[in-house]
């Protein structure tokens, strides 16, 4: 690829929102790995777009392709803020966080979080049910997840509309500036969240045993450490499963034939969930990586310093991957998607992400046997990070 021919992605920037698959589909036609310009960038910020399936998944296991920004001299603001956290850091620190947070966010944790998703999800739809419409994605694909994930970390109530605002700033920014009021309102709140923790009694959360929790060696989690988890559980752990519940029920709704098979056969809901996924994943894009050095991908070179983003929902329609990729099908193999990443930085929450999805789609169906769309989906989210809706009028 040459490198003087830039893509600009901006002039795409309606169609990337509205609909991405056509513009990932004819980039592939030229190649897995294109020079672009992102919408809303400096014109002079260049980064690297992979959008084949195989490409993808290499470059996503890739330990050239670092994540330290700091290292090549590139931050961002939730580190700057907040703190490291694991998408911004690279073995041996990303190892030891890792192993320091699975030690408490576990299997057997999440499992027992089951019946508490399905009373939760049983009370949302008893609210909503009675009303005949409603705004799925208000009603039940938010409300859910940001209830067991608050749960799951002690947050306390909080204004959950106030919390929604300054999550959809941090994932997709309408302005650069509420986008910095957004990452500075998290870091106090988030702040003052564990203080008040480290002060109290101790509880069984999930935060507060990151905050007491200690490896063989005595090694425990710094503040800022501390602080950039919690902002990663709760701003990740939520977001994906709103667009995971939204997205996947809008493509239920708009391929009744699908619809009706799931109906017919309950069995099918896992696979169905994976299809989702695949189909129309919760996140757009993986988050910057930089080359660490010199490196290769599909014959195109990648020089030190270079940034390079890869694109998890291009990858979900690659035809040399998927067969027919653009029908959605709850009957095929979609396992190997990439919609939770890959390598050292898969998803620590896609566990609890699957087993939200699962209980929120299967009871919706089982509970409202007449559901259909009710009008036009809400505006899909800006930017090229997250892939959701911001409403889902439904009735029943």
């Amino acid at each position: 690829m040459d490198r003087r021919r830039v893509i600009d992605l901006g002039e795409f920037a309606d169609e990337l929102r509205r609909d991405p698959h056509p513009v990932y589909a004819r980039l592939r036609e030229r190649g897995p790995v294109h020079r672009v310009r992102l919408p809303g960038s400096d014109e002079n910020y260049e980064t690297w777009l992979v959008v084949g399936y195989e490409e993808a998944r290499a470059a996503l296991a890739d330990p050239r392709l670092a994540k330290n920004g700091a290292e090549i001299g590139a931050t961002f603001l939730d580190e700057e803020l907040i703190g490291k956290h694991l998408l911004a850091v690279d073995p041996p620190r990303h190892t030891r966080l890792r192993s320091l947070v699975t030690r408490a966010f576990t299997m057997r944790r999440v499992q027992r979080l089951r019946p508490r998703i399905q009373r939760i999800t049983d009370d949302l739809l008893d609210e909503m049910l009675p009303r005949g419409r409603a705004d799925l994605v208000e009603s039940l694909a938010f409300p859910l997840p940001i209830t067991v994930i608050c749960e799951l970390l002690g947050v306390p109530d909080m204004d959950r509309a106030e919390f929604r605002k300054m999550s959809n700033e941090v994932v997709a920014p309408t302005s650069s500036q509420t986008e910095y009021d957004a990452v500075v309102r998290l870091a106090e709140y988030l702040t003052q969240l564990i203080e008040d923790k480290r002060r109290a009694a101790p509880t069984d959360d999930l935060l507060s045993d990151l905050i007491r929790t200690t490896a063989e060696d005595g090694d425990r989690l710094s503040p800022d450490e501390l602080r950039g988890m919690a902002y990663l559980l709760l701003v990740a752990g939520h977001e994906t499963t709103v667009n995971l519940i939204g997205n996947g029920v809008h493509a239920l709704l708009t391929h009744p034939g699908q619809l009706a098979d799931l109906r017919a056969d309950m069995n099918l809901l896992d696979g169905a969930i994976e299809e989702m996924l695949r189909y129309e994943g919760p996140v757009q894009s993986a988050t910057f990586r930089y080359a660490a050095e010199p490196l290769e991908i599909a014959g195109t070179p990648i020089e030190q310093g270079d940034h390079l983003v890869v694109g998890l929902t291009a990858a979900g329609r690659d035809a040399a991957r998927w067969d027919d990729p653009h029908r959605f099908d709850i009957h095929r193999d979609a396992r190997g998607h990439l919609a939770f990443g890959h390598g050292i930085h898969f998803c620590l929450g896609a566990p609890l992400a699957r087993l939200e999805g699962r209980i929120a789609v299967g009871t919706l169906l089982e509970r409202a046997p007449g559901l259909a769309l009710d009008g036009e989906p809400g505006e899909w989210l800006p930017g090229m990070l997250m892939r959701g809706m911001r409403g889902l009028p439904v009735r029943w």
